[in-house]
């Protein structure tokens, strides 16, 4: 049975959350700010985070700090603030989902789903070639194979895609493809990553590389 943490101070939601989650099969922690949340992750050991943005003691930009420094396990954040730069924030923080309120419950036990799903699918193996349905990245020959045939890349293309397909199907945002790819040497426009997912689809063909509307790119890991 999946564990979930929630960390949400408003109590009602908190409640609503809970009781859906218990009835989907899923075991529940839950935690009201952000301290209680740190020490209740610290605590146990959990296959998804849900939370709040705006906690007391400690928000969720900084909570979610913590526990990225200390673990790559799912963090969906939950809040009512829907900027551009508010979301930003939140995928540069390696979030796995951005969902505002008010949501539908439904709607999220299913974003749930496909996270755990993305989660545990895996797409490195024990060698650390990297794999996406007929997609082959072998990091140590530098030879990428599509449906059993060597697609030719740049370096950088070599580079993005094998990031994209490290992620497992987190969100990346350009800064962040940026700083891991040109490792911060590069200060042009950061559209340049455009350039290269462009590159990148006309070798690969559609449905291996999605595009995020104002933040960024994710492999598309299909069903």
């Amino acid at each position: 049975m999946k564990r979930v943490l929630v960390v949400e101070d408003e109590a009602d939601i908190q409640e609503l959350l809970e009781n859906f989650l218990l009835d989907a099969g899923y075991q529940v922690v839950s935690a009201y700010d952000g301290v209680e949340g740190i020490a209740a992750f610290r605590s146990s050991s959990f296959d998804l985070v849900l939370l709040d943005l705006m906690l007391p003691k400690i928000d969720g930009y900084g909570v979610c700090e913590v526990i990225r420094r200390e673990s790559q396990v799912p963090i969906m954040m939950l809040t009512a603030l829907d900027s551009e730069e508010e979301q930003l924030r939140g995928f540069d923080l390696k979030i796995d989902d951005y969902v505002t309120k008010p949501f539908s419950m439904a709607i999220l036990l299913k974003k749930i789903e496909a996270v755990l799903r993305r989660a545990s699918a895996g797409m490195e193996d024990s060698d650390g070639t990297l794999r996406c349905r007929g997609l082959l990245l072998d990091p140590a020959s530098r030879q990428v194979l599509l449906d059993g045939r060597p697609v030719e890349m740049t370096q950088r293309e070599f580079e993005l895609l094998s990031e994209l397909l490290k992620s497992g199907g987190r969100v990346l945002t350009r800064q962040m493809l940026l700083d891991q790819v040109w490792d911060y040497d590069y200060f042009g426009d950061e559209r340049i990553v455009d350039t290269h997912v462009k590159n990148l689809r006309k070798k690969l063909g559609p449905g291996y590389i999605e595009t995020v509307r104002g933040v960024g790119y994710r492999i598309d890991k299909g069903r």
